[in-house]
């Protein structure tokens, strides 16, 4: 034997591994001692037959106590069978246990190399980096929304609006002039002054910019 194998240490598995291979060939062993002795039983029970119709009951109570001494050695034998087998299953037991406990220690060795590479602060910053330049885009888009509806806008607009309100009230039967009688404004009321949305739209984006 090589001096490095005797210096060279086995792994839990391995043994584990090792011990399970023993196991199974003392199985076998029993299960060819039994086969012997389930046949030696079969033999005697043949020969006490024989013996007991010529009448040598003397030989006949001999052999009757071996038969019963090979019975309870082939009990004894089923019952280091099932034992063995039992210890047999807790070994595989527990080289599953140690594969389990192999895979949670490389997960948890790669969940400690993400926690250390991730920086919080860092991350906390693109978040509201990204959070910031969404709002400006956003603001941009209502902005430009906004320029175009103005120059586009107009008098095409209210008589489209107008021809789709003269519409829904055709359906419902109604007529459009009397209706709107009551909420036409009366005249030296001052009317409401509409509020500059696109001023208000660049202060907020100018101060986003600034920030």
């Amino acid at each position: 034997m090589p001096l490095s194998d005797l210096w060279k240490r086995k792994s839990p598995e391995e043994i584990l591994r090792q011990n399970q291979r023993a196991l199974n060939r003392t199985v076998r062993e029993l299960e060819r001692e039994r086969g012997k002795l389930e046949r030696q039983e079969k033999k005697i029970i043949t020969d006490i037959k024989k013996m007991a119709k010529t009448g040598q009951m003397a030989a006949v109570r001999i052999m009757a106590k071996d038969l019963v001494r090979t019975r309870n050695h082939i009990k004894k034998f089923y019952l280091m069978k099932a034992n063995i087998q039992a210890i047999s299953l807790k070994l595989q037991t527990l080289r599953s246990q140690a594969a389990m406990a192999t895979a949670l220690k490389g997960v948890t060795k790669a969940i400690a190399r993400m926690n250390s590479q991730m920086n919080l602060p860092q991350l906390q910053k693109i978040m509201m980096e990204f959070e910031r330049e969404t709002e400006i885009m956003d603001l941009k888009e209502e902005l430009i929304s906004d320029t175009i509806d103005d120059a586009i806008g107009g008098e095409e607009d209210d008589e489209e609006s107008e021809a789709l309100v003269q519409q829904v009230f055709d359906e419902l039967g109604l007529q459009y002039s009397d209706e709107l009688a009551g909420v036409v404004p009366a005249k030296g009321v001052p009317q409401e002054q509409p509020v500059n949305a696109t001023s208000d739209l660049e202060a907020r984006l100018a101060d986003l910019k600034s920030s």
